[in-house]
């Protein structure tokens, strides 16, 4: 079955980097856009990056643009953020996601908590 298994979030200072990994399972992942996605208590979710299927195009979120960076590693089936001079606004649940046309998968998210 499809999985999509986050991993890689904690507490950490402000200023601080964390890097966060999605193993994918269950589908052709190399075919598929994939993004990360964060929700802040009592906030919608926003998305926070995404990556092409090749990997050749990314796109960031105004509030995180020169902080972090979406790759993805297709023969290992995972896609990676890495999260730079984090902020206590970055505090989210990190989500995963996987899209080809109108097929879209989800991970469960992973906690990232950024205070002193």
């Amino acid at each position: 079955q499809v999985q999509l298994v986050e991993s890689g979030g904690g507490l950490v200072q402000p200023g601080g980097s964390l890097r966060l990994s999605c193993a994918a399972s269950g589908f052709t992942f190399s075919a598929y856009a994939m993004s990360w996605y964060r929700q802040a208590p009592g906030k919608e979710r926003e998305l926070v990056a995404s990556i092409t299927s090749a990997g050749g195009n990314t796109v960031y979120a105004d509030s995180v643009k020169g902080r972090f960076t979406i790759s993805r590693d297709n023969p290992k089936n995972t896609v990676y953020l890495q999260m730079n001079s984090l902020k206590p606004e970055d505090t989210a649940v990190y989500s995963c996601h996987a899209r080809l046309y109108i097929v879209n998968y989800w991970g469960q998210g992973t906690q990232v908590t950024v205070s002193s």
